[in-house]
């Protein structure tokens, strides 16, 4: 297995507001390409952001690829890199989720993770099961912010041979805020575990302190967090499950 070059988008991000932060998400997936990433990931939401039922209720979400998402696999296409998009879906039923939608550098779908355990979201229907994804001769599971909450569900995960967690995240610090749960799930499962979070600030939610982070084995070895949209860069050696870089190389953008 090669090196893997990914970049986190910790961005800054408006409930409601699909097309400014689809323009947003589209220039931190233009500044990681630049940066030669393999897989670019993105909060949890991120087309929507967070509390974005009070602003545009919930009759827009259809099913997947909608034009967001058709924007967003062009993009991977286009820089040929993939992308881990934290958006919602509705299914052929009419129920609702909040996803993870691996896609790859041809600009497919190749998969999805439906948020397991989406208690804080009214709207969203709870997901089945967690499963793991294929990338780049990588297993990975996806913990969908507080997917990382309960241990059972890495453990499940590990059973089924993910070698990697990614954790999209909308968690801000705080009441309720993470409280060691991911150095927690990485600690326990031996496995390394990389959280794309976010900043900005909703109607309720500050998450200008959120952080970004790289845990190898329970102990963070790589964090960020910023008031302004950041696109964090770092190499992931794969043969040894590792993060080869000791820094995010942090850009900033608006």
């Amino acid at each position: 297995m090669e090196d893997t070059r990914i970049s986190l988008l910790h961005l800054s991000l408006a409930p409601g507001a699909l097309d400014a932060n689809l323009a947003m998400i589209e220039r931190g997936i233009g500044v990681a390409a630049q940066q030669g990433a393999n897989l670019i990931i993105t909060p949890e939401l991120s087309i929507s952001g967070y509390q974005f039922t009070d602003e545009i209720g919930t009759s827009w979400i259809g099913e997947q690829p909608d034009p967001w998402m058709r924007r967003v696999c062009e993009l991977a296409r286009h820089h040929k890199t993939g992308i881990l998009l934290g958006h919602v879906e509705r299914d052929y039923a009419g129920k609702l989720y909040n996803s993870a939608f691996l896609i790859g550098p041809d600009g497919a779908i190749m998969g999805r993770q439906r948020k397991v355990n989406p208690a804080a979201e009214a709207w969203a229907t709870r997901g089945e099961v967690a499963l793991p994804l294929a990338w780049n001769g990588l297993s990975i599971g996806i913990l969908t912010c507080s997917d990382a909450y309960p241990q059972r569900i890495a453990a499940e995960l590990c059973e089924r041979g993910v070698q990697l967690f990614v954790c999209p995240c909308a968690w801000r610090p705080g009441l309720q805020g993470p409280a060691g749960e991911w150095e927690s799930r990485s600690r326990e499962t031996e496995l390394p575990l990389i959280v794309c979070n976010r900043t900005g600030r909703e109607a309720t939610l500050d998450f200008s302190k959120s952080e970004s982070l790289v845990i190898d084995k329970g102990e963070r070895v790589l964090s960020h967090s910023s008031d302004v949209s950041a696109v964090l860069t770092f190499d992931f050696n794969s043969e040894r499950m590792q993060p080869r870089s000791t820094l995010f190389d942090a850009i900033y953008i608006e």
